[in-house]
């Protein structure tokens, strides 16, 4: 069965908001945990404009004392910046169970593309070194029919994570079917390689289980902005009970 991270982030983007402690992000992660979510993610930024290094230490120790895994996600190529000491000083600290690397930056609303292994790829080896070294296993986000997985594999990656944004937009016009084709593409070749794949990004209830029907194989998926705006209508135990609901068909029955 495919597995259900709980990206936190934008409990922090409402506590940030007006300042102060609430809502408390860990009280929503351990409430995503009782509900049965499989681990929580996080993705702190340089700019701190949602999830702090404060989080990611406090959420390490919850999902370590709950037997789950921690997914902390980031640009590995950031500097520290103010109370933010770098992605990887970060999970030395901490050392999650995964390491999503995104090359993401300040002026990016959200992740919007995936690695470029033609530019990327020799300054990606020390670091997805340094964090194998840590006991971390490595996922890189990718984009739907990008080239060059082979290079994730050279350099010791353990995963991708295939980014669904172009995906979920399609499906949202009723033209899902072309952005699908590069994903199920993406997600075959990196099997073959001996990647395995998670994916992620503006995955809801409305295309999860058309995209598990079709995308083989997939190991996690984390889901965090809809999930969240979901909860505000339904109440987390109830969301994250319909997305395990969506999950545990198995794709011969059809989903969604």
């Amino acid at each position: 069965m495919t597995l259900l991270s709980v990206n936190v982030n934008k409990v922090a983007v409402l506590r940030n908001s007006r300042g102060g402690a609430e809502p408390d992000v860990v009280r929503a992660a351990t409430a995503c945990l009782a509900a049965g979510a499989h681990g929580i993610t996080v993705h702190p930024r340089p700019d701190q404009r949602h999830i702090r290094p404060d989080d990611v230490r406090a959420l390490s120790r919850l999902t370590r004392a709950n037997g789950v895994e921690l997914n902390v996600e980031g640009n590995p190529f950031a500097p520290p910046r103010g109370d933010y000491p770098g992605f990887l000083a970060l999970c030395d600290e901490v050392r999650p169970a995964q390491a999503t690397l995104v090359p993401d930056g300040d002026g990016q609303i959200t992740s919007d593309h995936g690695f470029d292994f033609s530019r990327d790829t020799d300054r990606l080896q020390p670091l997805v070194a340094a964090l194998k070294a840590m006991g971390c296993r490595v996922s890189l986000f990718v984009d739907a029919g990008c080239e060059g997985l082979e290079n994730a594999v050279r350099i010791g990656a353990d995963r991708i994570e295939v980014y669904t944004g172009p995906f979920a937009e399609a499906a949202a016009h009723g033209e899902a079917s072309e952005a699908l084709a590069l994903c199920v593409q993406t997600a075959r070749e990196a099997q073959a390689l001996g990647l395995g794949v998670n994916a992620g990004h503006d995955l809801s209830q409305d295309n999860l289980g058309l995209f598990l029907s079709t995308v083989p194989d997939v190991l996690e998926v984390s889901i965090g902005h809809a999930l969240i705006g979901e909860a505000l209508y339904a109440g987390l135990e109830s969301t994250i009970g319909r997305y395990l609901d969506i999950l545990a068909v198995p794709p011969t029955e059809g989903r969604g």
